[in-house]
């Protein structure tokens, strides 16, 4: 143990909840100085496009007098055609800013200025796979020895599962041997896991906040490379009204088809819808989460989040915090921006779709709850808005889909069942001939795909255009890699169309989704399991090809890209989790990026500080209970600080000493707990203490007596809890 101290003394800053209901008064230097003519061009371009697309439908289907289905048709149209439309405009003005020459910003504040400020890197985890997590820590700070400023990591863990918790223990001690000497590596887990990610970042805020001027937030599969990092903490120097800078993080370290076709898409699309934002946008940007480096103190005056009033899913904390965070500084007046310039910024995605899906569910409701912040929140600029819109459309575009397949189906049925009125009322020569313009109905199509295919394509003339790309991947790789994802993406997007359609019927019928942490790992998941979880889509899509195949083959047909990809959606998914497919892809040169040629260095390093960590030996919950030297030599690990109220109660620890009462030997105890039992004592210095000597005195009088004591059980890894979200006591 080299350092007794895990954690900095407090310097705390006050960051006070927001209040939604008031506009803040800000004055016109700290408006953001951006052209509005660009936001117009965006706009404006996006609704002439939603304009033509809605009358050539209409025009379709006003042959005759619209019915009620054809109405319906026409509204769900607009919608999603609107949808389609922005994603075309910001794709083409996103490849003209990629491909410009002056696209890169450029500024320097300055070696000296760089050195006067103070960083933090922070590393908001919640039961992560411990080795990794650390590896990429060490990896971090050891980048950043040397480097001009001063530079800190934390590790802030919400962690609530207890056997990972003792791992993080023992990780951090061994962190701690390993890292440079003037980068300082901090460990702090929370008591009682307050607002979830967000409540866990305003925790360190706004007890260490204090010492630093900036925080770079890392999610835990982030990786950044030093020049990076080192060019976000100048890029702030150089902006003092800068609030927040945000990178587009490239996925690196795919090793299944799935997270292989992800990665390649965000490889080659990404930065072109990045450019896109990026240049409409300007200093009114947005906040993803992680990968960006934020003004502690802006963050501290302008972007604490309150609760919302009423129950989970809609009520509550703030799941999707990020938008919300960069929206409330935009109001306080504050820059927020978006820097594709800066590379040297990834993430990993997740390996399986099944993976991608229990993400996407808790990343829904905390895209509905924006709904009412939206109703509530007053002096938001309608750019910010426009962001939290966007949001909430990206998740109600799939229950749009599939009502404008269910109501494309309902008027073919209607249509064939109805008879046809070839003399109106009045007196005419000719008969009203029931056609359709078919003509002007296959344009439609073929101009409507043009536009939805347009940002693969954007993607593809950069990729032909950037040097890393040609020179590391090569024109052939790049092209047959954009055919191979588009194909897959066919196959993968209607299974995404109802997963993301039940993930709104779930959120909008209440049920809150919990926080379960996201699997991060490549093992995939058996067939059974597969089959089982993509067993509605595949009904739904053998129902619609049924139905579609006795309504009009012709009508099945042009409903087939949807249909096969639901028939097909375990097969899919089960093939493209797998790591022999994903290898099987990189052997044949498909979906190869320039990152797979050349790795970045903060991934590779990451990867190796892994072995650093293997072998961890943390003491078993059993032993600490029994070994008062143990529990001595972990103290300065436990954060003694407890966020309850005047007579306030901690549930699960005061259940811990109740069993500890009643315990008739310590196997008996250690049975009997709980999780989140065991975790109260862990994070319980003076409460562990007192239950060891009660086992103590249990385990003299066992033996005086002659009494046989059973083994310990065994430790083991139990689920964690989803309890967070209740009230403070409860929520452990």
């Amino acid at each position: 143990m080299t350092d007794l101290r895990a954690r900095p003394i407090e310097s705390p800053v006050s960051m006070p909840d927001q209040d939604f209901s008031t506009a803040v008064s800000i004055g016109d230097e700290f408006r953001p100085k951006s052209l509005l003519w660009r936001k117009l061009f965006i706009f404006a371009a996006s609704i002439f496009l939603t304009g033509w697309a809605t009358y050539e439908m209409f025009e379709v289907l006003s042959v005759s007098n619209l019915t009620a289905f054809e109405w319906a048709l026409l509204v769900v149209f607009t919608l999603n055609i609107s949808w389609v439309c922005f994603a075309f405009v910001n794709a083409m003005v996103g490849l003209g800013a990629a491909l410009s020459p002056v696209r890169r910003v450029s500024h320097s504040a300055g070696t000296q200025k760089m050195a006067q400020a103070s960083t933090v890197i922070a590393f908001p985890i919640y039961n992560e796979d411990v080795e990794h997590i650390f590896a990429t820590v060490l990896a971090t700070a050891k980048s950043l020895s040397n480097a001009p400023g001063h530079f800190e990591c934390f590790v802030l863990s919400d962690t609530t599962d207890p056997t990972i918790a003792l791992r993080e223990e023992a990780a951090f001690e061994r962190v701690q041997s390993l890292r440079p000497h003037d980068v300082r590596i901090h460990y702090r887990r929370r008591t009682i896991n307050l607002h979830r990610k967000a409540g866990n970042i305003r925790d360190f805020v706004t007890r260490w906040g204090g010492h630093y001027d900036y925080m770079i937030v890392f999610d835990a599969d982030s990786y950044m490379n030093r020049d990076a990092i080192l060019r976000l903490v100048d890029a702030m120097q150089a902006s003092p009204r800068a609030g927040l800078i945000q990178t587009i993080p490239q996925l690196v370290g795919a090793e299944t088809l799935f997270a292989r076709c992800q990665q390649f898409a965000a490889a080659l699309y990404g930065p072109v819808l990045g450019h896109g934002i990026t240049w409409w946008a300007q200093k009114e940007g947005n906040f993803w989460g992680h990968n960006a480096i934020i003004r502690v103190r802006a963050m501290a005056e302008a972007a604490g989040l309150p609760e919302i009033p009423g129950r989970a899913p809609f009520g509550g904390s703030i799941l999707s915090h990020d938008f919300v965070e960069a929206a409330l500084l935009r109001r306080a007046g504050w820059n927020v921006e978006i820097r594709p310039d800066i590379t040297g910024s990834y993430e990993q995605g997740p390996p399986t779709i099944i993976d991608m899906v229990t993400r996407d569910r808790r990343w829904c409701q905390g895209n509905m709850q924006h709904m009412a912040v939206l109703l509530r929140t007053r002096g938001l600029t309608w750019t910010s808005r426009f962001h939290l819109i966007t949001g909430i459309f990206s998740y109600l575009s799939s229950p749009l889909w599939l009502l404008f397949i269910c109501i494309g189906m309902l008027l073919s049925l209607q249509n064939g069942f109805r008879l046809p009125s070839y003399f109106g009322e009045s007196a005419v020569l000719f008969p009203t001939w029931p056609v359709i313009d078919s003509e002007r109905a296959f344009n439609l199509f073929v101009a409507t795909m043009a536009i939805l295919f347009a940002p693969k394509i954007c993607g593809l003339v950069y990729g032909l255009s950037d040097k890393a790309w040609r020179s590391g991947v090569g024109v052939w790789r790049t092209l047959v890699g954009t055919i191979t994802e588009t194909l897959l993406s066919i196959l993968i997007a209607p299974i995404l169309m109802v997963t993301q359609t039940s993930a709104v019927i779930s959120v909008l019928s209440g049920r809150d989704s919990g926080w379960a942490p996201q699997k991060r790992g490549e093992e995939g998941y058996s067939f059974r399991t597969t089959m089982r979880h993509h067993l509605p889509a595949t009904l739904l899509g053998a129902g619609l090809t049924i139905s579609a195949v006795v309504i009009s083959p012709i009508y099945a047909a042009w409903l087939a890209p949807a249909t096969v990809g639901l028939m097909l959606s375990g097969p899919v998914s089960y093939f493209t989790a797998r790591l022999g497919s994903g290898l099987a892809s990189r052997r044949m040169g498909l979906l190869v990026t320039p990152h797979d040629e050349s790795p970045p260095p903060s991934f590779t390093s990451a990867i190796t500080a892994r072995k650093d960590f293997s072998g961890l030996n943390p003491v078993r919950f059993v032993s600490l209970l029994l070994d008062p030297y143990a529990q001595y030599m972990r103290a300065y690990l436990v954060d003694p600080h407890w966020p309850l109220k005047r007579n306030e109660v901690c549930v699960p620890l005061a259940v811990a000493r109740a069993r500890a009462d009643s315990a008739g030997s310590v196997s008996e105890f250690v049975d009997a707990l709980e999780p989140k039992e065991k975790l109260a004592l862990l994070n319980s210095i003076k409460d562990m203490k007192a239950v060891s000597f009660q086992l103590t005195s249990v385990r003299s009088s066992e033996r005086r007596s002659g009494v046989a004591l059973a083994p310990a059980a065994p430790e083991t890894n139990p689920p964690a809890d989803d309890s967070m979200g209740k009230k403070v006591h409860e929520d452990q």
